[in-house]
């Protein structure tokens, strides 16, 4: 396929898709198809689930990938409408609800002292996106820039396992958060978090995306498959897609992890959805093994930030 048979295939796809395909690949920011995400398709089945209670699954992290949490993460990532009321009052609810002691989000009843970095990263990138107020992130702020780790990004196990060594999952999902609140125009702590963000930038690219600092060699071979929704997990394209979203410029210590993705592109110039992790979901978006719009809509405007189609 030519890239326009490629486009045709992509806006072929559900309307989150259509949305983003037109606004990172054509340049045009189709506000209407982006207000038809609640009432059409993923989007409209995804809020569909949501109970009177205001939560989705048996409560806020569970069951995993049905629970609120990682629901609220699906439907920033679809780009439902930021003014979405339906959302902020759930985000509303578990601010109320689930804050530790630490001030982060709690995961459940048995975790009032501590929160889970990854969880408050995840969780102020969503929270960001829908605008919550800036004042009610303020505690979840000071918990992730507390627990940032001398090698300059984080680790999720260090409050568990006394964890010395940055996560790369972890990480991502910091970044994706501080990069949320920023964007948002939010600016408590303002130079704390760009200082943050530069230095667990630093930390990714030192690992040339997915190689052992040390060694060289590949860190887990997970790290190299494409799949989406990526939850709480780290590949090559998710940070990828955070560097163009972030626009971050073109490193040398990128190319390894671009070579890679440009591989996995089939003969007619889809990426397919790899794996797909396991656990409960409301439905399935793409089926693993298939061609996968969202794999190739986040490859090509990663290759188009980094003008290496």
């Amino acid at each position: 396929m030519n890239n326009k048979q490629i486009i045709d295939w992509l806006l072929e796809g559900d309307v989150s898709i259509q949305y983003q395909v037109w606004r990172d690949l054509l340049g045009v920011d189709k506000k209407n198809l982006q207000d038809r995400i609640v009432n059409e398709g993923w989007g409209q089945k995804f809020i569909s689930e949501r109970k009177s209670n205001g939560h989705w699954g048996d409560r806020f992290y569970q069951p995993k990938w049905i629970s609120t949490h990682y629901t609220l993460l699906d439907l920033r990532n679809l780009e439902l409408p930021p003014t979405n009321g339906t959302v902020q009052e759930t985000i509303e609810l578990v601010i109320q609800n689930n804050l530790a002691q630490d001030g982060g989000i709690q995961l459940g009843p048995s975790t009032y002292q501590h929160s889970d970095i990854c969880v408050n990263g995840m969780f102020l990138n969503y929270a960001s996106y829908f605008k919550t107020p800036e004042k009610k992130l303020h505690s979840v702020i000071d918990s992730i820039l507390r627990e940032i780790m001398p090698d300059g990004g984080f680790n999720c196990r260090t409050t568990r396992s006394g964890a010395k060594h940055s996560s790369l999952h972890t990480t991502i999902s910091v970044l994706e958060g501080h990069t949320d609140f920023q964007k948002a125009g939010y600016s408590y702590r303002k130079d704390e978090i760009l200082r943050t963000r530069q230095s667990s930038v630093e930390f990714i690219l030192m690992h040339q995306l997915f190689m052992s600092d040390k060694t060289g060699q590949i860190i887990s071979k997970d790290f190299l498959k494409l799949t989406y929704p990526c939850r709480w997990k780290y590949d090559i394209l998710r940070a990828l897609d955070f560097f163009q979203y972030a626009g971050i410029d073109w490193d040398h210590r990128i190319g390894s992890a671009i070579d890679v993705l440009k591989s996995k592109r089939n003969n007619e110039g889809h990426w397919n959805m790899q794996a797909a992790h396991a656990g409960q979901v409301h439905f399935s978006m793409e089926q693993a093994g298939r061609p996968g719009r969202w794999d190739t809509l986040r490859a090509l405007r990663v290759l188009k930030h980094f003008k290496t189609e």
